[in-house]
């Protein structure tokens, strides 16, 4: 039967040929996706759904699609799409991650010229009427500082930009490697110091819990006076208010901004301000961004209806159809290592090295490395996927290496990840038993049999009596019930290892006390 796809939201008509060409019937109505009753009336019956981000899939929406094998969207931020009832539903969802970075630096360097000559308000002036040309005073971009802060795809390009207009760049970013810094020109620094040093800053860093107002009351005072900044990624990266009392000061000399932590911004304290510049979200608004992902996506689409083959995924490893179900456990295992050594690592990732012995080293491998680098980055950086996290490694000059071995020693299969950092080097091992689920067996050295849970917490501990019931008082006063508790240690009374499960979250002031008891050497939260 003839895979049908729907496109609700305005795509390149090339899309649409795209998808005629390759034999594909296809319903293109652009204004679908602002009108969602229409669209959970219209979405049954279609394999696909092509959209960008006007389209909002809920899981009320994805319950009307019974026959909808893949989502594609034309940009990188699935944040229209709930993923997870995709995934539960066993929908693929795609995104097209690198169609939008020329565009999107572009756009930054625009606002960064614009804000230092001070164009809009000139502009206006001028068409007022009126003559101003000594109030607008501006400043040269030659011999400044730009700040970088998220130098991955987008950043290294307006890194690259600025220093061919011989700017100074600076860069902030935990998964930037003094190689990659090195290959980049830019020179590599800590947030503190790029604050002090810029007399530009440039934010394109995704938006998770470490990055959430990563520019604030507390950064802006770090700054020197005159700074101006630019935000073309995430407007949830700056507070508003911090930003508009920092202008009104004259801290801040000025801003230019295409997001906003309410989209869309019709009303915003920030626009009343005379040295802001505003555009609506304008970064990915190119000709050519827009053809670029629109034929992107309608490609990967096309791919996986009439061939199997899946690109760029957010929710599920390139590999075949006849591979899937013997690669999924240890696709799950793989990006499960990964995560645990990623929310350890709070420096920069210099090497990753997996390690496959027995049956696993037969598979596919390169699924499961993606699979463990994306883990291992997604911490950071929310919207990578296994298809991208290869990309995105390189990309810092993160250098990940395989090794096989036919024998397993004890397991049929093992799988070992090592992140080699600045600091030091940590690895972690584990396998998939006769039951499927995925175990941590090894940490450090250390052998253990732990399963991973949604919510755990992993501690490093001096092995001494006591321990374990002091610990187990300190979440049962809090109210924490403990699910599974797993230990493991080198030697008597040497270093030991405890990973414990726990029904729901660990809240700081709890935390806190754990790690405040006096064998405790480290204490870490973990999401699965």
């Amino acid at each position: 039967m003839t895979p049908k796809v729907l496109i609700s939201d305005a795509l390149s008509p090339a899309a649409v040929a795209i998808f005629k060409d390759r034999g594909i019937d296809v319903d293109f109505q652009p204004n679908l996706g602002k009108e969602k009753d229409k669209l959970a009336e219209a979405i049954n019956g279609f394999d696909g759904l092509a959209i960008r981000s006007a389209t909002k899939v809920s899981a009320k929406l994805l319950e009307k699609a019974a026959k909808l094998k893949v989502i594609g969207r034309a940009g990188i931020g699935v944040d229209n799409v709930d993923v997870p009832a995709a995934t539960a539903r066993g929908v693929i969802v795609m995104n097209t991650p690198f169609g939008n970075s020329i565009t999107t630096a572009e756009h930054a360097i625009t606002l960064m010229l614009s804000l230092a000559r001070q164009i809009p308000e000139a502009d206006a002036s001028t068409r007022a009427g009126k003559w101003e040309k000594n109030r607008f005073m501006g400043v040269e971009i030659f011999g400044k500082t730009l700040g970088v802060i998220g130098c991955g795809n987008i950043g290294s390009i307006v890194a690259d930009r600025a220093l061919g207009l011989k700017m100074k760049v600076v860069a902030y970013d935990p998964y930037l490697s003094a190689e990659r810094a090195l290959d980049l020109c830019v020179e590599k620094v800590e947030l503190d110091e790029l604050l002090r040093r810029a007399d530009f800053i440039t934010l394109h860093t995704p938006l998770t819990d470490k990055t959430r107002n990563i520019i604030n009351a507390q950064s802006l005072a770090q700054t020197r006076k005159g700074v101006r900044l630019i935000n073309c990624a995430r407007g949830e990266l700056i507070d508003e208010a911090a930003l508009a009392a920092a202008l009104q000061s004259g801290h801040v000399a000025g801003a230019a901004l295409d997001v906003f932590a309410d989209e869309p911004a019709t009303q915003n304290p920030l626009f009343a301000l005379p040295n802001v510049v505003c555009t609506p979200h304008l970064g990915a608004s190119t000709r050519e961004a827009q053809e670029n992902v629109a034929l992107q996506v309608a490609e990967q689409m096309s791919e996986y209806l009439l061939r199997g083959a899946i690109a760029n995924a957010v929710n599920f490893p390139s590999i075949s159809a006849e591979e899937a179900p013997k690669l999924k456990p240890f696709v799950a295992l793989a990006e499960k290592l990964g995560s645990f050594a990623g929310q350890l690592t709070e420096t920069g990732v210099k090497r990753v090295q997996l390690r496959y012995e027995g049956e696993v080293a037969q598979m596919n491998t390169r699924a499961l490395t993606s699979a463990a680098v994306a883990g291992l980055l997604r911490p950071m950086l929310q919207d990578i996927n296994v298809v991208s996290a290869p990309i995105v490694a390189k990309d810092r000059g993160i250098i990940v290496e395989e090794t096989r071995r036919e024998a397993a020693g004890d397991y049929d299969s093992l799988i070992t990840v090592t992140v080699t950092t600045d600091r030091q080097s940590r690895h972690v091992s584990g396998t998939v038993f006769a039951d499927g689920r995925p175990r941590i067996v090894n940490i450090k050295g250390i052998r253990m049999d732990a399963e991973f849970g949604a919510s755990m917490i992993y501690i490093t501990n001096l092995d001494k009596p006591g321990f374990i019931g002091k610990f187990s008082s300190t979440l049962g006063e809090a109210g924490i019930n403990i699910a599974t508790f797993h230990v493991g240690r080198e030697a008597p009374g040497g270093e030991a290892v405890a990973l414990i499960e726990i029904d729901g979250e660990l809240p700081a002031e709890v935390l806190a006390k754990v790690r405040a008891l006096p064998q405790v050497q480290q204490a870490k939260p973990l999401r699965f």
